[in-house]
């Protein structure tokens, strides 16, 4: 086993298998008495099963040869690695006062039950909003997911560059499978980044923002209380 799959199978052995309410109340009731706060473990352990899932197939359509599949597969990646990215973005403004925290309450809602077909009573936040935000943090992703979304849609790339090849000498044009040759020594590095870059939220700044937005609700939650139904 190389180390890009080593890491996916440890990824998934570590994915959290329950979110039990009454363990959040025993954590601290004030702050887990608002739906917001459940709703942020929630989204942060959905993205991490989706973005695990996705990525080792990912993987795993590449070692046969399937790189199209491949990056299909890791751009959905980079949209779920940006949901996180963005509800840490949320929280910091709301801990810089510059959200509301029942306008930031809409907004998780929005992120974990919004849809675009109406199965759900939420209307989902446009992805392209979404990564839009999620450059400002880190910039060059907005081009990485764009080069993806070349692949993914019957434009150039999709459909000329990835299956023909110019014979300039013969004046003709061949047909072929391209996409491992275009892109297949690259794929594992982008799939690394996607990978580090996820842990990095997932770990390091939401853990961190998890807990002084806890400490934050605390110290402000009568004023919440008086301002919830304004």
């Amino acid at each position: 086993m190389d180390a890009i799959q080593q890491n996916l199978a440890d990824w998934k052995e570590s994915l959290v298998q329950s979110i039990p309410v009454s363990g959040l109340l025993n954590r601290n009731p004030v702050v887990y008495k608002w739906r917001s706060c459940f709703r942020i473990w929630m989204l942060r352990e959905a993205a991490a099963w989706r973005l695990q899932d996705l990525l080792a197939q990912s993987y795993q359509l590449l070692g046969q040869g399937h790189c199209l599949g491949a990056r299909i597969l890791l751009r959905s990646g980079f949209e779920s690695l940006a949901v996180l990215i963005y509800l840490n973005q949320l929280m910091q403004q709301v801990l810089d006062g510059k959200l509301d925290f029942h306008l930031f309450g809409q907004k998780t809602g929005a992120l974990l039950l919004g849809s675009r077909d109406g199965s759900t009573e939420l209307q989902s936040i446009n992805i392209m909003t979404i990564l839009t935000k999620c450059e400002e943090r880190y910039p060059g992703l907005m081009a990485i997911y764009a080069g993806l979304c070349e692949s993914a849609h019957p434009n150039y790339e999709g459909m000329v560059a990835g299956y023909s090849k110019i014979d300039h000498a013969d004046y003709r044009t061949d047909f072929s499978n391209r996409w491992m040759e275009l892109y297949g020594r690259r794929h594992p590095d982008s799939l690394v980044l996607c990978m580090d870059t996820f842990h990095i939220e997932y770990n390091i700044q939401w853990t961190d923002l998890m807990g002084r937005l806890e400490a934050w609700i605390e110290s402000n939650d009568q004023m919440l209380e008086l301002t919830k139904d304004l």
